[in-house]
């Protein structure tokens, strides 16, 4: 999955490596996140939901590690 941009008041933008299961976020803020070991339906459902905010929150957000980028 590429790099997405979307309107959200909360995330900027993010991407998915299907091959290394890895979520790259970049918040509004400006902080970037590499989440791991995120199912690609896990990432398809970000892309596709209304709310990238809430579903981030709901099924992302405190269930994968994660590493902060710069």
């Amino acid at each position: 999955m590429r790099f997405a941009l979307m309107p959200s008041t909360v995330i900027r933008a993010f991407a998915y490596d299907p091959d290394q299961h890895r979520l790259d976020v970049e918040f509004v803020t400006g902080k970037r996140y590499s989440y791991h070991e995120v199912p690609e339906q896990v990432a398809r459902g970000m892309r596709d939901a209304f709310s990238k905010g809430s579903y981030f929150n709901r099924k992302v957000r405190d269930h994968f590690a994660f590493t902060k980028r710069r």
